[in-house]
């Protein structure tokens, strides 16, 4: 192996920096696969999967927000439970994504993709108050659950149960029970008795 001279670095150690490619696929199409599904049941099923997938890194996006943009007297147990329903989204979005990608299809990732294909409305750029905060959250939830059960049915009737398993075992299972802790701290009762 040649050393360079005025480096003294090995030429096979040296990285090959600022490398371009041309893109091998693009986004939207699906690969043949040996999955056992038709072409359109996948194409189908990665269609509804990239909207998932997109809204549900909004959502994970959100609970980070308002994880630090937490106040008042419930800031503790909010800033936790936030932080912990975050971290909970992060499995269910990897796994979307390798869905997709298991069925030949092309997963979104790139943020600014994602920003434009959401359905999640987007919140202030500035600090809510905490039931908006809450309720924003909820809504979003309830977005993506109504987008999963339509997406699992469908996904079912045409044979897709790998689809079907993920979007009712993850995303609406976690989707479901995190709503459910939301929606109790917006309920109106006094933290004592006068």
């Amino acid at each position: 192996m040649a050393v360079n001279p005025s480096s003294g670095v090995r030429a096979s150690s040296q990285p090959w920096l600022h490398q371009r490619g041309v893109e091998i696929q693009s986004f939207g199409t699906v690969r043949d696969f040996p999955v056992g599904l038709p072409r359109e049941t996948r194409e189908y099923s990665c269609q509804r999967l990239n909207q998932i997938l997109a809204d549900t890194q909004i959502l994970y996006s959100l609970y980070k927000k308002h994880h630090w943009l937490m106040r008042g007297p419930t800031f503790y147990q909010l800033h936790l439970l936030l932080d912990k329903h975050a971290s909970e989204q992060l499995p269910i979005i990897d796994a979307v994504a390798e869905r997709i990608q298991t069925l030949g299809g092309v997963a979104v990732g790139d943020p600014r993709q994602v920003a434009e294909m959401t359905v999640i409305p987007r919140p202030p750029d500035g600090v809510e108050e905490v039931p908006a905060m809450l309720s924003r959250l909820l809504e979003a939830h309830e977005t993506i659950l109504v987008a999963a059960h339509d997406a699992a049915s469908r996904a079912a009737d045409m044979g897709d149960d790998g689809t079907n398993d993920l979007l009712v075992s993850e995303v609406v299972r976690t989707g479901e029970l995190q709503a459910w802790f939301l929606a109790e701290h917006l309920v109106d009762t006094p933290l004592v008795r006068t």
